[in-house]
């Protein structure tokens, strides 16, 4: 019998019952998993059906206090005449209802209600226009008048009728707000229906995928059967779906039809797949492969010669044994390579990872401790920036060299073991000991580190301003594992960075508190519903005749869980975690869609900057945004000023610099924000593709004196040969005005003249300059007949 026969015998049995078992075993293990995940996917879905519900609630609750708090229902409730009170105010009130609503297919009906149950009047927004309230309307609002609750909803579902999400509310028909129970009975109940559409569609599209209607009660279901789910509308409502037998059992027939034929055909197809490839792989080449690998192995031969010598497998084996050998010297040359960076020949992060959890894990043997330096080079990008990676490339290597020889000479000295020295990434480094602070090597090392940047760092004979930010962590006080530890160690390196830069911090609790406030914002930011929890205030922008000029948009968030968040806690987490679209594009959206109130308040030529992250300007799609809200909102392109921070043009990127070309196509200003406060040149402020800048508050505060005038006088004329309009910030006093003035500049802005007012509180702004300017001009006018 040939070796291919021999293989086919022994194979085709093996093959076969192999995937008869496999395909048996799979088919235990999916009935199962189907049977869980449709289990998974039921609850997921009648999950899905509970927040659609929650949201028409929630919608319908906010309609009713938005509907409260204008001044319609308070005109038609405080009116007198019921025959001008159901003509003029009724129809005002019906305008007010109809404006509140952002779907004008969407069924709504409101209802004013005096107990003990005197409809006083009923709109609903539908095609029938003398619909009236309905009986089950009617009951509700019994129900809620008998009880001593002050406001209460309810899911009316009656055959015959479409279903309403209903809620009612008392008010004070003086003080408009929500009254105290024993004022109940002098009170008005508002009663607002809608009819929850987009909880209705996808109620019948789950009964219609699982062949079963889901039923809602006021009484809490049990599940039943395996494939069964359950779900709470409300504090009294509840819904089940229990899902036709036949809707699982169609899933494992199919499973059992496309195991069995799979099971088949691929047996079918890997045994002449094997058999071809034995043939063609095995049996023929081998005495050839033996010969081949055996002249390769010794090298004595360049060409491969017949040979039809016996003892393959024997010369096979030493020679594997051979290249077995060969393989392993290479290896433990690739892994050195590996475990070394490439530019600055110390460790790179994967040995560091390796052998930092080697020393940890000694370190809890020995009950001994560990310290940790986190490393990072402070302005790094701006030089390699400025000076060309050439300079940066060789600023690392020096730098490595001397922090090594430093690390070895102070450990060496105190008798300690060898310290692990790695770089990290880019500008980071991180040196591993086997110490504790309080011995002093810890701040030998960091002093004598940090003494490298102390009048710059000289590379090639020349100083560069860079410096460095050390943060210590120490095993186990401050952690129990690497990562821990590594962490924490960076947290302390950003503390040093805020002190000032160019020293070291340990970590402390404090540092643990702000990280977890951090955490905290940036779950909260994850979650929340910018439209309740985000809103804008403005700050007015005057030039030198006190004429508002333009208003900035500014962003302010009130979180129910951690109170307020300024943006400097806030904006920064953002970035950093990629969440800066999500507010961005709602900042963009809320400021366009009340510019027409702010044009309204200061006139048509009223400019509306709008802050956006620079990273932004990396995206492809914030043009195509900002276009968007300006046709949906009406807002003329040359109107909206997009202010970018000033550090983004140290370097313009491709694609940002094309979103710039292409803002500016379209009509948008482009302004650049805190100017100065970055690293600016001379040859940045020509090349800047901006109308206007903004002098950062800070350099305000240190130009506006009058030994600094005539450089404050030249940074303005240098930006108006630039034709860019300059803004000062942070104006506080006359003093301050006066000298910006007197140098140049156009335009005002700061708490001289107005804090960030909201919307309401800028309109009650406007008027009040406008009085002043009034009686401003009566007093010229009494003065000059005088």
């Amino acid at each position: 019998m040939t070796l291919g026969k021999r293989a086919l015998a022994l194979i085709f049995p093996v093959i076969l019952s192999g995937y008869v078992l496999a395909a048996s075993l799979i088919y235990y293990v999916q009935s199962s998993s189907i049977l869980g995940l449709e289990r998974a996917r039921l609850w997921q879905q009648m999950g899905l059906l509970t927040a659609v519900f929650q949201n028409d609630v929630t919608q319908n609750r906010s309609f009713i206090y938005s509907l409260v708090e204008g001044g319609a229902v308070r005109l038609f409730i405080n009116e007198r005449d019921p025959a001008y009170r159901s003509t003029a105010l009724g129809v005002r009130l019906q305008q007010s209802i109809t404006s509140l609503s952002d779907d004008q297919r969407r069924f709504i009906s409101v209802a004013i209600i005096r107990p003990p149950l005197t409809v006083d009047y009923y709109f609903e927004d539908s095609d029938d226009p003398f619909a009236q309230i309905t009986p089950q309307q009617l009951d509700h609002a019994r129900q809620v008048i008998a009880s001593p609750r002050l406001s209460s909803w309810s899911y009316l579902d009656e055959p015959g009728l479409d279903p309403l999400i209903v809620h009612s509310e008392f008010i004070d028909p003086l003080t408009f707000n929500r009254p105290v129970a024993s004022a109940k009975g002098g009170a008005i109940l508002v009663q607002t229906a809608v009819r929850p559409r987009a909880f209705l569609d996808m109620k019948r599209g789950l009964e219609k995928e699982y062949g079963a209607a889901i039923e809602i009660s006021r009484h809490q279901f049990l599940s039943q059967g395996a494939l069964s789910a359950t779900a709470t509308l409300g504090p009294s409502l509840f819904a089940r779906l229990t899902p036709d037998t036949v809707f699982l059992e169609n899933r494992l027939r199919t499973l059992k039809t496309l195991l069995a034929v799979g099971a088949i055909a691929l047996s079918l197809c890997t045994i002449g797949l094997v058999l071809l490839l034995v043939r063609r792989y095995i049996t023929n080449p081998i005495a050839r492969l033996d010969r081949q690998l055996t002249d390769v192995m010794t090298g004595s031969r360049s060409a491969l010669p017949d040979m039809h010598e016996a003892g393959e497998i024997g010369r096979l084996s030493v020679n594997v044994k051979r290249l077995h050998d060969h393989s392993m010297k290479s290896f433990d040359l690739v892994q050195n390579a590996s475990w070394t960076d490439t530019l600055t020949g110390i460790s790179n992060r994967e040995y560091f990872n390796i052998r930092s959890t080697q020393i940890l894990e000694e370190a809890e043997a020995e009950d001994l401790g560990c310290t940790l330096l986190f490393i990072d080079v402070d302005n790094f990008k701006f030089v390699n920036d400025k000076h060309g990676h050439k300079i940066g490339d060789e600023l690392l290597k020096t730098l490595a060299a001397r922090i090594s020889a430093i690390v070895t000479r102070i450990t060496a000295a105190n008798g300690l073991p060898e310290g692990l020295f790695a770089r990290l990434s880019g500008d980071e480094f991180a040196i591993m000991l086997r110490c504790q602070p309080g011995c002093g090597t810890i701040t030998q090392i960091s002093n004598e580190i940090l003494s490298l940047f102390a009048e710059g760092f000289e590379v090639l004979d020349k100083a560069y301003p860079v410096t460095a930010s050390i943060g210590i962590a120490v095993y186990p006080e401050d952690a129990h594992t690497l990562a821990e530890l590594i962490a924490n160690a960076d947290a302390a390196m950003y503390q040093a960075k805020s002190q000032g830069k160019n020293g070291s911090a340990r970590y402390s609790r404090s540092l643990h508190e702000k990280r977890n406030r951090q955490r905290r914002i940036e779950e909260e930011l994850r979650v929340l519903n910018p439209d309740e929890e985000f809103h804008l205030v403005y700050m007015p922008i005057v030039d030198g005749h006190g004429k508002v000029t333009g208003c900035e948009a500014l962003l302010r968030w009130t979180s129910p869980l951690l109170g307020r968040v300024t943006p400097d806690e806030f904006i920064p987490i953002a970035e950093t975690t990629g969440l800066f679209s999500k507010i961005d594009w709602w900042v963009i959206d809320r400021a366009m869609a009340e510019y027409g109130h702010i044009r309204k308040l200061f006139g048509a030529e009223t400019i509306l900057c709008i802050n956006i992250s620079s990273a932004e300007l990396y995206t492809k799609s914030i043009s195509d945004h900002f276009c968007d809200c300006a046709d949906r909102h009406g807002v003329d392109a040359r109107m909206i000023e997009i202010e970018l921070t000033e550090t983004f043009a140290v370097k313009l990127g491709e694609q940002s610099r094309r979103n710039i070309d292409i803002l500016r196509a379209r009509g948008f200003r482009i302004s650049i924000d805190d100017f100065g406060a970055g690293y600016t040149s001379v040859q940045q402020i020509i090349e800047y593709p901006a109308e206007t800048i903004k002098l950062d508050r800070e350099l305000v505060e240190s130009l506006t004196r009058s030994a600094a005038l005539p450089t404050l006088r030249a940074l303005v004329a240098l930006c108006h040969a630039q034709d860019m309009s300059v803004i000062a910030e942070g104006v506080d006093t006359t003093e301050k005005m006066t000298l910006l003035a007197a140098a140049g500049c156009d335009f005002y802005q700061g708490y001289l003249i107005s804090r960030p007012l909201t919307l309401e509180e800028i309109g009650v702004w406007a008027m009040q300059r406008m009085m002043e300017k009034a009686r401003e001009t009566i007093s010229a006018g009494q003065r000059a007949r005088a």
